[in-house]
């Protein structure tokens, strides 16, 4: 019987491009987003099951599950990939969208997660994949509140991977860059629209502006090519937690977990910080 994986937020972005290649590649995919009518390439595949799932609504995940299980007789895998970003200055982001934030990107996750470990604890196996971010790793200005989710999630994968590898259920993390396709920067740009500013941070936020503009200059990889590192670490049976999925953002990573604290702040503020 051919396994089943579970992928959050698949309208798309990583979400959409990993049921493409899971279902390319001989899985069973529930793809589920909030609003089903824009799956309609995904739901013409007949090893796809394109169903409604707001990670903010318990009711839509447990009806999601309920009807992945009916559908293909069991979950193997879940991807947890549905969030979003919010770009702009801490202090002037309303507390309703720093609400929302962790909201999906970790609340979301921890609600997910809950529904399928009671299927996985009865198979006796399963794999939660946890799509985190470079922000997950190292902090970028601008993007506070993004980062604190991600960090939380990675906080919550890593202390979960080891409670539920006693039930034989493996917990990954996958740490996507930027990639020259996602509508993810799309999304932070319009809710940094919303944002009041304040004429104090002008030169910072300009400065700041500058800066990650040159970071999406180098982008090179793509959706399909983190949906290929996902599917990898669904299959490849590898005792790893986690996946930097996209070459970009390698320096930082390193910088951040094989050098000194000193050395790695300093990097970062002559960077980031206003030149004197």
């Amino acid at each position: 019987m051919n396994k089943t994986v579970l992928i959050t937020g698949t309208s798309s972005g990583f979400g959409k491009a990993a049921a493409a290649f899971f279902a390319k590649n001989g899985w069973n995919v529930v793809a589920t987003m909030r609003r089903p009518e824009s799956g309609k390439d995904l739901a013409g595949l007949s090893n796809v099951l394109v169903t409604r799932l707001d990670v903010q609504d318990r009711a839509s995940i447990e009806k999601a599950v309920e009807a992945g299980i009916k559908r293909f007789g069991q979950i193997d895998a879940l991807v947890n990939n549905a969030g979003f970003g919010l770009y702009g200055l801490f202090e002037t982001t309303p507390p309703e969208k720093i609400q929302e934030q962790f909201a999906v990107n970790m609340f979301g996750v921890m609600d997910m997660t809950r529904a399928l470990l009671p299927h996985f604890r009865k198979n006796k196996r399963g794999v939660i994949l946890n799509v985190s971010s470079g922000a997950g790793v190292f902090t970028l200005p601008m993007i506070s509140l993004y980062c604190a989710s991600k960090f939380a999630l990675e906080g919550f994968s890593e202390s979960l991977s080891y409670e539920l590898a006693s039930q034989n259920i493996v917990v990954k993390i996958i740490e996507p860059g930027g990639v020259v396709s996602t509508n993810f920067g799309n999304r932070s740009g319009q809710e940094a629209a919303h944002n009041k500013s304040l004429a104090d941070y002008d030169q910072f936020v300009a400065q700041t502006n500058a800066i990650f503009a040159g970071l999406r200059s180098q982008r090179l990889a793509t959706e399909e090519d983190v949906a290929k590192v996902i599917f990898e670490a669904a299959t490849d049976g590898k005792d790893q937690l986690r996946y930097v999925a996209t070459q970009d953002i390698l320096p930082l990573v390193k910088a951040r977990r094989e050098t000194a604290e000193s050395e790695y702040v300093t990097l970062m503020r002559s960077r980031f910080l206003p030149k004197s």
